[in-house]
């Protein structure tokens, strides 16, 4: 092969001995990789300590010159004063209610059927009509019955001539026994005579007395006052007796509810009844908003279901509106007693945690401080206190899911003074309790937004970033 070949002469160059070794390659990247993450420490640390300082926004001050809630001069939230709502605590009376599921069960509920079989001849009401005691229903044909009692009569008419004419031989054979001319014999076969005379008469008259009430039986009158439900039977169709249902009788006025308790309850509503009180019971529709009827509580059963650990319980309502209707599912509430003058406070304002049940309380300092309490009864959005807070005191009723031991809080206008009695519409510029301050009209210099909700753009900027891809 030719020296002078270019194949050979790249073979050569790759063995010559100023040729750089592997190592030496690496460890100039190596060298290169560190002063790259030098440089990027060193620009972070003086992003972090030049830059991000003159970069942080100003705090925001709200119209009454407070300081707003959000990130201060280091960033951190919840250093400032949180607005808050709160409430004083009044002193009121609270109702004890006791509530269970119950219902409506008529007093008198009656299946109308016919003593006795026939044909129904006669509809004497109509469907859904209100009916008293005593009023007509049906007809059942009466002429069988009617024949079957002149045939039971003439019997008896019979069986009275029979029983008469041995009653007037025994009389004869009686005389003529004292004269010694007939035996003893006769005289007392003639008195057995009349007595088998007198048991026939017994019967006969049985026989006409039934007929007389079967023929009653043919008119059927309703036994309760009450309404009457739809027809079971038209007229014309044969009636069996005591098995077809001509029509129901719902007795209305008055009806009861049936409704269940605990069984730790029984002995506090036995203490009240056995004292004499009325204890007063208000009916609830499914939905528990709307009152359907007022009574009062009749009777308490005699036993507790093992199967539930409740009892029965029956309340007596008027009904003269026709609120109730039969089987219909109410909430009874039943008002055992009524705690009077007793510390009260807003529903809202009582938190539960680790202490228990406690309030956060607002001191003269405008600091809140945690104040563990003993709630009694409650009546929906109000309760009461038996020991912790006095009459007089101020708690937090809104704003209390950022709050702490020992919190600077500011007070707003709207969630001052007192909390509106229940039913009651708050007053105006005020909250009601656990609900949010109403915004006022006075006019605030920079706006706060909620903690943890980026404060909206202004329109200027919305208007910039909706032109830069338009001069893009």
């Amino acid at each position: 092969m030719n020296e002078q070949s270019p194949i050979r002469t790249e073979t050569a160059r790759e063995f010559r001995p100023d040729t750089p070794a592997p190592t030496r390659r690496r460890s100039r990247v190596g060298t290169w990789l560190i002063l790259l993450l030098l440089l990027a420490g060193a620009g972070a640390a003086g992003y972090r300590f030049y830059l991000a300082p003159k970069l942080a926004p100003k705090t925001e001050s709200t119209a009454d010159g407070a300081p707003a809630r959000g990130k201060g001069a280091r960033g951190r939230p919840g250093d400032m004063p949180q607005a808050v709502g709160v409430a004083t605590v009044s002193t009121g009376e609270i109702p004890v209610v006791l509530s269970g599921l119950g219902t409506v069960t008529p007093l008198a509920t009656v299946t109308i059927q016919s003593q006795i079989s026939g044909y129904l001849t006669e509809i004497g009401f109509r469907e859904g009509q209100t009916v008293k005691k005593g009023d007509f229903l049906a007809q059942i044909d009466p002429r069988i019955y009617e024949a079957q009692l002149a045939q039971y009569q003439g019997q008896l008419a019979r069986d009275q001539a029979l029983l008469q004419n041995s009653k007037l031989d025994l009389a004869r054979f009686q005389r003529l026994s004292l004269q010694d001319s007939i035996s003893k014999q006769n005289v007392d076969t003639q008195a057995a005579l009349v007595k088998q005379n007198e048991g026939t008469v017994a019967i006969d008259q049985a026989q006409v007395d039934q007929q007389k009430l079967n023929i009653a039986y043919t008119r059927i009158v309703s036994p309760v006052e009450g309404r009457v439900g739809l027809r079971q039977i038209d007229q014309g169709n044969y009636v069996t007796a005591a098995s077809t249902n001509i029509v129901v009788v719902t007795q209305l006025h008055p009806i009861s509810v049936v409704f269940t308790l605990p069984e730790d309850d029984v002995a506090r509503v036995m203490r009240r009844l056995r004292s004499g009180a009325k204890l007063t019971v208000t009916a609830y529709d499914r939905g528990d908003a709307n009152v359907l009827a007022t009574g009062t509580l009749d009777t308490v059963d005699n036993q507790i279901d093992t199967t539930t650990g409740t009892v029965k319980l029956r309340a007596l309502f008027d009904n003269k509106d026709e609120s109730l209707f039969p089987n219909q599912f109410v909430n009874a509430k039943l008002t055992v007693d009524t705690v009077r003058d007793t510390p009260i406070v807003p529903t809202a304002a009582i938190l539960r945690g680790t202490p228990g049940a406690y309030v956060y309380l607002l001191d003269s300092d405008d600091k809140v401080v945690v104040r563990p309490i003993t709630v009694g009864e409650a009546d929906g959005t109000r309760s009461a206190v038996t020991k912790g807070v006095a009459v007089g005191d101020r708690v937090v009723v809104d704003g209390t899911d950022r709050l702490r031991d020992g919190a600077k809080v500011r007070v707003t206008e709207g969630g001052k003074g007192q909390p509106a009695a229940p039913g009651e519409p708050a007053a105006p510029g005020q909250a009601a309790p656990g609900q949010a301050a109403p915004a006022t009209d006075a006019p605030a210099t920079t706006s706060t937004p909620a903690a943890g909700t980026p404060p909206e753009n202004p329109p200027q900027k919305r208007e910039r970033r909706r032109e830069r891809p338009a001069a893009q």
